[in-house]
């Protein structure tokens, strides 16, 4: 059984195949040209205390979001 839920409910060590990647315009276009695809990997290294930024490694690289930013990024575990 698969679980889905956006970027921002996993917590550090977790990871996830990213599913669906919602939003608008250029917040999409975005986040697709730092390499957050469907089909990716992605493991959540930190979050910060308060919740935002979060840190994740895609691709090889480490890459910072914003909580707003990761809700638009839906993952099945």
């Amino acid at each position: 059984m698969t679980l889905e839920k956006s970027l921002k409910e996993l917590k550090p060590g977790e990871k996830g195949t990213i599913k669906k990647i919602s939003g608008e315009g250029a917040v999409k276009r975005r986040l697709m040209d730092m390499g957050v695809t469907r089909g990716a990997e992605v493991l959540v290294r930190k979050v910060a205390p308060l919740g935002d930024p979060i840190e994740v490694n895609i691709r090889g690289y480490e890459l910072t979001l914003r909580k707003a930013e990761a809700d638009n990024i839906q993952i099945e575990c």
